[in-house]
């Protein structure tokens, strides 16, 4: 591993243990030269807050479809369905490992990229809006994967317990809910990416 790449690691396992509220890194002159990893964080600060936009603008229609806008009225139903977070916590671990964070976020954008499918089915006219938000998802998960391997960094599979195929909705209005917490949930682990991309293009 390259000195470059050792301080990248170290680096990100200084900053993303701690909770976001207390992070205050200051530059680093190791990083100041290191233009190409700064031109990918940008470019997907950018391509996140996009796919950002566009989950919230089906969250919206959800909303106005269905009358689903409000997680607590619907927390018991979402029990029964067992849908569940796609986990980042490796990005906040004090054990934290770049390859771990970055794989967590690869491997979570791929999990919702299949459950988007609950969204095309249920929201038919809006089939442009989703599609490209599946392939948005996808490009930006394999943005993810090539700078891990141009960085080193090796790739770290989790088993994928809790997070399999999902659940055979038993009625219509079950989907309904399905899909607004699919929505809901990767509305939050867009933010937990998008902040551990900002934190470190600040630097």
């Amino acid at each position: 591993m390259c000195s470059l790449t050792r301080v990248l690691v170290l680096l990100l396992g200084a900053l993303l243990w701690a909770p976001w509220r207390a992070l205050h890194g200051a530059p680093l002159a190791e990083l100041s030269g290191e233009q190409d990893f700064q031109l990918f964080l940008q470019k997907n600060l950018e391509f996140t807050r996009k796919i950002k936009g566009d989950v919230a603008a089906l969250q919206s229609v959800v909303c106005k479809t269905f009358q689903l806008c409000k997680e607590e009225e619907l927390l018991l139903v979402r029990q029964d369905l067992g849908i569940v977070q796609a986990p980042l916590e490796q990005c906040h671990s004090r054990t934290f490992q770049a390859e771990a964070c970055f794989s967590q976020i690869r491997d979570g954008l791929r999990t919702y990229h299949g459950s988007l499918a609950t969204i095309l089915e249920l929201l038919p006219r809006h089939a442009g809006l989703v599609e490209t938000l599946q392939l948005d998802t996808a490009n930006l998960s394999s943005n993810i994967q090539q700078q891990m391997e141009d960085l080193g960094l090796a790739t770290v599979t989790y088993p994928a317990e809790g997070r399999g195929p999902l659940p055979a909705f038993s009625s219509r209005f079950h989907q309904q809910v399905g899909g607004f917490f699919i929505l809901a949930n990767f509305q939050r682990f867009l933010e937990t990416a998008y902040r551990a991309l900002r934190h470190l293009a600040r630097l």
